[in-house]
């Protein structure tokens, strides 16, 4: 598979801001999908947001309004645009790929992950 790596992860005050990366190793755009996570300790992984193929994107309820997806593809990277942070966005953040035909499509256990970044927001 794909190894994806990311980064940009760190401690900030509520309502601070945070971008993080996730770059892959090879180009994923017509293979995958790339999506973001994230996952507080003792909880199970969250939904946080998606490039669909039409490029339109899809975020998590909690993260909408305050968080923004992008890609660069000559890159292989994709970005998540965190403003406005709140406590409750503590977590440790992945990004993980997919085959599926749509955004969070199949089995978590079927995507690939990278190694996570802790995001922590006091």
């Amino acid at each position: 598979h794909v190894q994806l790596v990311e980064s940009g992860g760190g401690s900030v005050q509520a309502g601070g801001s945070l971008r993080l990366s996730c770059t892959a190793s090879a180009p994923t755009y017509e293979t995958y999908y790339l999506q973001w996570f994230r996952q507080a300790p003792g909880k199970h992984h969250e939904a946080v947001a998606c490039i669909e193929r039409d490029g339109s994107a899809r975020y998590g309820d909690a993260v909408k309004g305050r968080f923004t997806i992008s890609e660069d593809k000559a890159k292989n990277t994709l970005y998540l645009q965190m403003n406005s942070l709140k406590p409750e966005d503590t977590a440790t953040y992945y990004c993980a790929g997919s085959s599926g035909g749509y955004c969070y499509s199949g089995r978590l256990g079927d995507y690939f992950w990278g190694q996570g970044t802790q995001v922590t927001v006091s």
